[in-house]
């Protein structure tokens, strides 16, 4: 499968607006789960960034891209940490939130300032979702796979779930995405 980011005549501009959105987090060590063709590396240095990407082909091209940069098929080692993880337009894929949460928890150091940044759509525009989609404004392939689309209440349960603590939380793109900031829940 090509990378999703790029299919649909809207997806790279949704794209975009998603890394603005996210790019002033970019702190540390960088961790880029689900990071597609690799695009965000172009804002971390070589030595503080590992992308993870399932697709192959966009793995691939990562690679090509962005050659003084790791990337991964798989995560790394879980001994390794890290003061950001991103992961944009991810979390509705998987179906368990909470769980996907807690694994990537599982690669934050233990700074305070660590932190978890998530983008996801907001269940209100489902429908311009299915419709875009349908039409080729959006990737068919990326809708189809969505497993739920959360709204803020549920990112924070998730995040509860998981032992982080949702710190910031904002909408983009005239509320149709989310930003969602996750840290270490304080015990």
């Amino acid at each position: 499968m090509a990378d999703q980011g790029s299919e649909g005549l809207m997806s790279p501009y949704l794209r975009k607006k998603r890394f603005e959105a996210a790019e002033s987090y970019l702190n540390g060590r960088v961790l880029d789960f689900g990071c597609g063709s690799g695009v965000l590396s172009a804002k971390v240095s070589a030595g503080n960034y590992v992308g993870v990407e399932r697709d192959i082909s966009s793995l691939e091209y990562a690679r090509a891209q962005f050659p003084q940069h790791c990337f991964l098929s798989d995560l790394p080692d879980n001994t390794e940490k890290f003061d950001t993880i991103i992961s944009l337009a991810v979390i509705e894929h998987v179906s368990d939130p909470a769980s996907f949460l807690m694994m990537l928890a599982g690669y934050l150091n233990d700074r305070q300032s660590s932190r978890i940044v998530i983008t996801t759509p907001h269940p209100n525009v489902d429908w311009v979702h299915d419709l875009g989609a349908k039409i080729g404004l959006f990737s068919k392939h990326a809708n189809d796979e969505h497993e739920d689309l959360l709204d803020k209440n549920k990112l924070q349960q998730a995040g509860v779930k998981a032992g982080l603590s949702l710190i910031e939380y904002k909408r983009f793109l005239y509320g149709a995405n989310q930003l969602a900031i996750f840290s270490r829940s304080i015990s």
